[in-house]
C-alpha cells in the first residue's frame, strides 16, 4: 500500500507537538491518546491495526494487535481522516517532554527500527510490527534493546525522544551507548549489548550494568534523557537508595 503524502509543522522546543495537514480523504495513524486538537472536518476511528493491509483477515489483525501488547503499547491505533473538501489539520504530542523526529521512510530503505515506545504517528500505509533482537547479549536483558518496533513504508513517520536528539551517521564505525538512549536506527546497523567492564566500574560508574553497541554503516538517533532516567532523577527515594547502596558497596571495596 502506498502511503498517503502528508504535510506537517513541528512546534515548541523542549515540549513539542506536530501539526499535520491532511488533504481531503487523507489519513494519518497515531498512538492512542496522543491527539492534541483536530479541526472540524477531521474524523477519527479506533482500529485494531495500522491499515497497511486493508484486506487482512480478522486473525491477522488480532495477531498484529496482540504483538503491540508485548511492546507495552495500546491494542488499538487511531485513524484520523479528513472528510471535508479542503485541507484540515490535526496535532499530536508525545506523552512526555522531549523532541519529535520526522522521518521519511522512503529515504531509510523503507524501514526503520524504533524503541518500543517511540512511535507517535505516521501516514496511512505505514506498517507497524515488532522485531526481536536475536543477539544473546540483548536477549539476556529481556528488556531495553530486545523488543523493538519496526516501521515499514514509503511515507512520513514521526517518533519521539526524551530530551535532546542526537543524530549520528556511522561509516563502518562502532558507537557504545547507554541502553536507554537509543531512539531509532537503520536496519543496516548491527545492534548488541555488552557489559560495561569490571564489577567496580558497573557499581560506581553510574552507567548501569550494560551498554548497547551499534556497528556498521547507517544512521542512529539518540536521546539525551530517556524517560526512565527522568523518573529516577525526580524520585527522592530513588536518589537516596542509590546513595546508600553506593556507600555500603564503597566500604566493601576499600577493605
Amino acid at each position: 500500500m502506498v502511503s498517503h503524502e502528508i504535510d506537517y509543522k513541528i512546534f515548541g522546543d523542549d515540549i513539542q507537538f506536530v501539526e499535520i495537514e491532511l488533504d481531503p480523504r487523507e489519513t494519518v495513524i497515531a498512538e492512542a491518546g496522543t491527539m492534541v486538537y483536530m479541526e472540524q472536518d477531521i474524523t477519527f476511528e479506533v482500529k485494531m491495526g495500522d491499515g497497511s493491509t486493508p484486506n487482512q483477515s480478522l486473525m491477522g489483525k488480532l495477531l498484529s494487535a496482540g504483538s503491540r501488547l508485548i511492546t507495552g503499547e495500546s491494542l488499538f491505533i487511531t485513524h484520523f481522516t479528513n472528510q471535508g473538501n479542503s485541507k484540515s489539520r490535526v496535532a499530536f504530542a508525545a506523552p512526555y517532554p522531549g523532541t519529535i523526529i520526522p522521518v521519511d521512510l522512503n529515504l531509510m530503505r523503507n524501514n526503520l527500527i524504533v524503541q518500543k515506545d517511540g512511535f507517535l504517528c505516521a501516514a496511512l500505509g505505514t506498517k507497524l510490527t515488532i522485531t526481536l533482537n536475536q543477539k544473546i547479549g540483548a536477549g539476556l536483558l529481556g528488556g531495553e534493546g530486545f523488543i523493538m518496533q519496526k516501521l515499514e513504508g514509503d511515507g512520513k513517520a514521526f517518533i519521539h525522544a526524551g530530551g535532546t536528539v542526537i543524530e549520528r551517521q556511522l561509516n563502518n564505525e562502532t558507537l557504545r551507548i547507554d541502553t536507554g538512549c537509543i531512539v531509532a536506527y537503520e536496519p543496516t546497523l548491527d545492534f548488541d549489548i555488552e557489559t560495561t567492564g569490571s564489577l567496580k566500574s558497573m557499581v560506581f560508574g553510574g552507567e548501569g550494568l550494560f551498554l548497547a553497541t551499534i556497528r556498521g554503516t547507517g544512521k542512529v538517533w539518540l536521546q539525551s534523557m530517556p524517560i526512565r532516567k527522568l523518573i529516577r532523577a525526580l524520585s527522592p527515594m530513588g536518589r537516596n537508595a542509590g546513595k546508600e547502596a553506593g556507600s555500603v558497596l564503597g566500604s566493601l571495596f576499600e577493605r
